[in-house]
């Protein structure tokens, strides 16, 4: 039986009383997964798309390079995949690791790539992601994706931060929710790149952006860092149990719950696309941690905090997402 969504006071007193609910079964279509990211949240982004490749049909990554820069160290993490020097990360030997994986069975086959959209982002102002790292991801798409299906936009005058209108603080500003006001709907610009045909919002939301509890399809434990709680928007038609596609959105490093609480999902802007075109959107939430795993900026983990296999089908964060898209009813 579908569980239907209660009213926000009611809500309320019940994940006081007895902790957040689980995620509901809804109608999802088939063939309508698309991800995103911001910074950290976007290399995650790029790494469930190749990890399940077969399942995703296009990713919007905003400040992010290519699927496995950082090669399982944190240094070339933050040196090479941040800064990105001249002309950022190599791109030969991470198409080559991806082929690899995939023969081996780690990763879907990027030849699902192919018929992929994917939207790319870097602000003109981003002192904390070098242009040329995002330079480096263009490439590696290419190396799967005909051109024409790919967007990518520079000229936005946006510090390092996910670019919106009318919320969040001035464009060329990175600072907490890293939400920036820029005139630029990066959220409805991001899926309509990925999606044909979505109409413009209007009006007041429908639908509602609830907690859900997240560790039930939570992983290797700790190590996956992943908080007790996420958040999902339900458009009311969804819960209502019409069709609906999903979107998997990552946030980026100290823009979880346990820094900005509901702030992200709530303001960047995806919710209202979601209530004028019946996309459920899942914003999953990572927990900072200062012992095991060392993860106190609560990052999403691309370049290996939660073990070796962190960008393939056996990393925990993953898995784990996968397993809440399952529940969900994505397939």
């Amino acid at each position: 039986m579908t569980r239907r969504f209660c009213p926000l006071a009611l809500l309320l007193v019940m994940t006081i009383a007895a902790g957040e609910e689980a995620l509901p079964r809804l109608n999802i279509l088939p063939g309508s997964l698309t991800v995103s990211g911001i910074s950290a949240g976007g290399y995650m982004a790029t790494q469930y798309q190749l990890a399940y490749a077969k399942d995703v049909i296009g990713a919007g990554i905003i400040a992010a390079g290519p699927w496995f820069c950082a090669e399982g160290s944190l240094l070339r993490a933050l040196d090479e995949c941040m800064k990105g020097g001249l002309i950022g990360p190599d791109v030969a030997p991470l198409i080559a690791a991806a082929r690899a994986s995939a023969t081996a069975g780690f990763i879907d086959d990027p030849s699902w790539l192919a018929p992929d959209r994917i939207y790319l982002f870097h602000g003109a102002h981003d002192a904390t992601v070098g242009a040329a790292v995002v330079d480096s991801l263009l490439r590696f798409y290419r190396a799967f994706i005909p051109p024409e299906r790919i967007h990518y936009e520079t000229r936005v005058a946006a510090a390092h931060g996910f670019p919106a209108s009318e919320r969040g603080g001035a464009c060329a500003t990175a600072a907490s929710p890293w939400i920036n006001d820029c005139d630029y709907d990066g959220a409805g610009e991001l899926l309509r790149q990925l999606y044909d045909g979505l109409h413009e919002p209007a009006g007041e939301l429908q639908g509602q952006l609830q907690p859900f509890d997240q560790q039930g399809y939570v992983s290797g434990g700790a190590l996956a860092s992943l908080a007790d709680s996420g958040w999902i928007y339900v458009p009311k038609d969804c819960a209502a149990g019409s069709p609906c596609r999903v979107h998997v959105v990552f946030h980026g490093c100290r823009q979880g719950g346990d820094f900005v609480g509901a702030a992200f999902a709530r303001d960047a802007g995806y919710n209202r696309w979601a209530d004028a075109n019946r996309i459920v959107v899942l914003y999953p939430q990572v927990a900072k941690s200062w012992v095991w795993p060392f993860n106190p900026q609560g990052c999403w983990d691309w370049w290996g905090y939660s073990g070796p296999n962190y960008a393939t089908r056996d990393g925990v964060q993953l898995t784990s997402i996968h397993r809440m898209l399952q529940a969900l009813g994505a397939r």
